[in-house]
């Protein structure tokens, strides 16, 4: 899970790096939310990597980061995307939303006296879903066709 973390945000952070002179503020704007995006991701998965997973706090960090990452997701959904990029709101919006069901499944599964590890695994299936979406908008935002099996994408001509 870490390398795949760790691919992500390089993409993410790739994503960000790419300015052009002359945008107009609203793309700006927009890349400096999605810069924000990133760093917030990025912070949040060294925080949870660098939890004492002997620690009698490990759980509650680890909730406690998970918390942090669903309100980062949200607030990417909540994103205006500018014209070109419209088309990818839906995606961020089931990012999110694929967020909040992982989270709340951590929740379940850690927060009960004995560890769930069917709702746990539950919960990583929705967390993966989310980045998966994730790494599909940041391909779009690069001028790229993301090469999934599983993502068909219809074209419209006008």
């Amino acid at each position: 899970m870490k390398k795949k973390l760790h691919i992500v945000f390089a993409a993410l952070f790739t994503a960000v790096i790419l300015t052009a002179c002359g945008e107009d503020s609203e793309l700006t704007r927009f890349r400096k939310s999605i810069d924000s995006f990133c760093t917030r991701i990025s912070e949040i998965d060294s925080s949870i990597n660098h939890i004492d997973a002997e620690s009698e706090e490990a759980t509650t960090e680890l909730l406690s980061y998970l918390d942090d990452l669903d309100n980062t997701f949200r607030t990417f959904a909540e994103l205006d995307f500018p014209a070109e990029f419209d088309y990818l709101e839906n995606l961020a919006d089931e990012s999110s939303e694929y967020m909040t069901e992982a989270v709340k499944n951590y929740h379940q599964a850690y927060g009960g006296d004995e560890y769930d590890e069917s709702t746990a695994e539950y919960a990583k299936q929705n967390y993966s879903r989310a980045y998966k979406r994730i790494q599909i908008i940041i391909s779009f935002l690069h001028g790229e066709e993301p090469t999934d099996p599983d993502l068909t994408i219809e074209y419209q001509t006008e």
